[in-house]
């Protein structure tokens, strides 16, 4: 069986918890990062491209080849040689899955260039080990707004229907906060109020998601878990969210562990919520790249191989 010598894998960044939906909701988002794999004789070459390429590691270290190694490993394969070529376009420890774009490339290019060997199940499963929690990897893998429920191997994946009319707004700061960092300030219990908050708030959020009723989104968005600590790390919060409220956006969420924030809104609303959260920010003295983007429905896709 003659297997190809490279392939080119396209990964989706992603938005994870939209609010209530902490460690287990998150939505595929039109901004990629791609990256080639080619089988050599040489030893392992990493090359990178884009904005913060700088900052990505070129050893043995990197998550992209940890993760690409892994498959072989997980198969009883030893691992190619390999030259990688990354192409940036998911921003660094911003709340956008840089990481999880890492590790489902990986998984999907050595899965390619192994033969196919693994549904996409087994790659769900490796990827969810591989980062602890499913809310970033799952849609990174699927595309669309992805609910997972379970534990290790067992786990049941509910695509959430995102209504064509809600853009995701997304407002990228040019400062860094990293998920540890983020983690560190969470309590380690809650209050029962805090949970019953949380559940009701999720039901709402994905009722609302499907329908695009403002209504429910205004109050969907709130969450009591890991928002109301991971704010202070985040400067000028308030008056973006105030900013991005006034300009008609129905509620403002930090984007996984932040400090990117999400907005949702409607079309006729989206340019105004941009550009208020973009002064919003700068008034604080932070620039920020604020994008009105899309959901993605591909996922990790093969581009050539």
């Amino acid at each position: 069986m003659s297997h190809s010598s490279s392939v080119t894998v396209q990964v989706p960044a992603t938005t994870a918890n939209i609010g209530p939906g902490f460690d287990c909701l998150g939505a595929a988002l039109t901004l990629y990062n791609q990256v080639k794999f080619s089988i050599t004789d040489s030893p392992l070459q990493i090359k990178v491209m884009g904005k913060e390429a700088d900052l990505v590691s070129t050893d043995e270290s990197n998550l992209l080849y940890k993760s690409f190694a892994k498959l072989y490993n997980h198969l009883g394969q030893n691992v190619p040689n390999l030259a990688m070529e990354i192409n940036l376009g998911v921003p660094l420890a911003r709340g956008l899955g840089s990481s999880a774009t890492a590790i489902i490339a990986g998984l999907v290019g050595a899965n390619f260039l192994a033969g196919n060997p693994l549904s996409t199940t087994e790659i769900l499963n490796l990827a969810i080990q591989i980062e602890g929690h499913p809310d970033n990897v799952v849609p990174a893998l699927l595309g669309g707004c992805q609910l997972s429920v379970g534990s290790a191997n067992n786990w049941q994946i509910s695509e959430i229907s995102w209504h064509n009319e809600i853009i995701p707004i997304l407002a990228i700061p040019n400062f860094e906060l990293s998920t540890e960092e983020a983690r560190k300030v969470l309590p380690v219990s809650y209050s029962r109020s805090d949970a019953i908050f949380n559940l009701a708030h999720l039901g709402l959020l994905i009722k609302g998601l499907e329908t695009n009723n403002k209504d429910f989104l205004k109050i969907a968005m709130e969450d009591k878990i890991h928002q109301p600590y991971r704010e202070t790390l985040i400067k000028g919060y308030d008056s973006v969210k105030l900013a991005a409220i006034e300009a008609g956006a129905y509620n403002m969420v930090i984007s996984g562990a932040g400090p990117t924030l999400l907005a949702l809104t409607d079309r006729n609303n989206a340019e105004n919520v941009v550009n208020s959260m973009t002064n919003a920010w700068q008034n604080e003295g932070i620039i920020a790249k604020v994008r009105s983007l899309s959901l993605d429905y591909q996922g990790a896709t093969i581009l050539d191989s």
